[in-house]
């Protein structure tokens, strides 16, 4: 290789590591731009906590481009749902949801973990604050996602217990959040929640005053859950 030759070389690799460098910089200007908890909050300035860190890792991975982080006061489950949109800036109180772990009473002795979706022991339920959950249709939903093979008295879906909630989630009462919970737990999406007129929604952030908002379309196109008519 002559000298020319060489010196186009040694320019180009230097072009594309610069390349590189700004297009992790601009990567990580928008997931700063996009964690909120990273502004000032409540008086004091917030870093980026480890849970936020390992969620949002989850979520770029999933090609999930539009979600935030908010962090909100120590009484917020004490306010009423039109305070707790105003501090999470929400576009309505229908925005406010909830994961729920819930778990079938019923199964069928063999029947013990997650390993099997459409019989799974557990599922996660995503619902909103202000809807009342129908445990009834999402017993009727397993039971036709079974193509009715299973006796439907094999199904009857409750709430989990507190402590076994924590142990399969990894995340404690006020902060489950299904995504990144310790248990590959199926996912079901009350169907009211992708109606909404706007494409956005807020649930548990994975800490008690952390809250994740994200496009309801991109997390269905990157998690995949059910979606069902649970409310």
């Amino acid at each position: 290789m002559d000298a020319a030759a060489a010196d186009l070389e040694a320019r180009q690799l230097r072009i594309l590591r610069r390349v590189a460098d700004l297009e992790v910089a601009a990567q990580q200007h928008r997931l700063g731009a996009l964690s909120i908890s990273q502004e000032p909050s409540w008086g004091e300035a917030e870093e980026t906590s480890a849970t936020e860190a390992r969620l949002s890792a989850i979520l770029t991975a999933r090609g999930v481009l539009d979600f935030t982080f908010r962090r909100v006061p120590a009484d917020y489950y004490d306010r009423p749902l039109e305070e707790r949109r105003d501090l999470l800036r929400a576009d309505s109180v229908d925005q406010l949801c909830k994961s729920i772990v819930m778990v079938n009473t019923q199964a069928a002795e063999d029947v013990i973990d997650c390993s099997n979706p459409k019989n799974s022991k557990y599922y996660v339920v995503v619902v909103q604050y202000m809807a009342r959950l129908n445990a009834d249709s999402i017993k009727n939903f397993i039971y036709a996602l079974n193509e009715k093979q299973i006796p439907k008295k094999r199904f009857n879906m409750r709430l989990a217990p507190e402590e076994e909630s924590q142990k399969l989630t990894g995340f404690v009462h006020n902060a489950v959040t299904c995504i990144g919970m310790e248990t590959d737990i199926p996912v079901i999406v009350d169907e009211a929640i992708t109606k909404l007129d706007k494409d956005f929604f807020w649930l548990g952030g994975g800490e008690v005053d952390l809250k994740l908002g994200i496009r309801t379309s991109q997390f269905l196109k990157a998690f995949q859950p059910f979606v069902v008519r649970c409310s």
